[in-house]
């Protein structure tokens, strides 16, 4: 990926200098008694819990302090900060010619473990995005899993990591990711597992669809890109990821999609760019 040179985004809070227990102190007692006196007043409990959830998180202030990294470290911070902001560039231009608001999500980048809204972020439950801070966890030895383990290989099979977390940023904010929510806690384990998958894979297509746009403007591929994304989206498809773990594939066990399904709705993204094309629901 041609990234060397470019604008990185502001938008990140670099938390490797702090340890878990440091993370999330918030205004504890205070914060929760203030949630209470909200909600019981008739107060918007989407838009409380969302400022409740800023408030536990530690600001990108309190997390300034030093941090130890390598020279590798630092040119992988470097190009997930171009990503990121190649991913807004991409997002608030889409969302501002369909007349819709924005909102740039932070992206955490954190070692071993830090707290979130969502629960405990940790290196071993890899990269998410939380909806309740709109902000995406990122611990960066997932990529070296994602190489070493997992066999996917290249810059770009990162650049697909970023972009299909923020393919769910998009969900949220088109208030997609919440109806599905509510949705599955409704259904039986086998049909929320289904609606999982189909979320998961819509997020495949977004980041397909932010690739399609950002090489038309920023004209960001090298040869091996799309291949790089695809052995990435591969590498995490559910049924090679049950079969290496246990040898054996359980399909309605499946939340995020075989890696055929992952990698088709992404190329389907990259090929099209339209939006219109990424109904992963249609049929369930």
């Amino acid at each position: 990926m041609k990234w060397m040179g470019r604008r990185g985004s502001e938008n990140i809070e670099d938390r490797r200098g702090m340890s878990g227990k440091q993370v999330a102190t918030g205004g504890g007692i205070l914060a929760i008694i203030m949630l209470v006196i909200g909600l019981l007043m008739g107060g918007d409990p989407q838009q409380l819990i969302s400022d409740f959830a800023q408030q536990q998180s530690p600001s990108a202030a309190s997390s300034s302090g030093p941090v130890e990294e390598t020279k590798e470290e630092k040119e992988m911070v470097d190009f997930i900060s171009v990503v990121l902001a190649d991913n807004e560039q991409i997002w608030e231009g889409v969302f501002t010619q369909n007349q819709l608001p924005f909102k740039k999500p932070v992206l955490v980048l954190f070692r071993n473990a830090t707290q979130s809204p969502c629960g405990s972020a940790t290196a071993q439950s890899g990269p998410f995005y939380c909806p309740a801070d709109q902000k995406i966890y990122l611990d960066l030895t997932f990529f070296d899993e994602l190489r070493t383990r997992l066999g996917a290989h290249g810059d770009f099979s990162c650049a697909y990591v970023i972009a299909h977390e923020y393919g769910h940023h998009i969900q949220n904010l088109l208030g997609t990711s919440g109806k599905v929510q509510q949705l599955m806690s409704r259904k039986s384990e086998k049909e929320a597992n289904r609606l999982s998958v189909a979320l998961e894979l819509q997020a495949d297509f977004y980041a397909g669809v932010w690739a399609h746009y950002d090489q038309k403007i920023n004209k960001m591929l090298e040869d091996g890109d799309i291949d790089e994304a695809l052995s990435a989206a591969n590498a995490v498809g559910d049924d090679r990821l049950q079969k290496n773990a246990q040898g054996y594939v359980v399909p309605d066990a499946f939340t995020h999609g075989t890696s055929e399904q992952r990698m088709k709705w992404f190329m389907l993204g990259f090929n099209t760019g339209d939006l219109n094309q990424g109904d992963t629901f249609r049929g369930l």
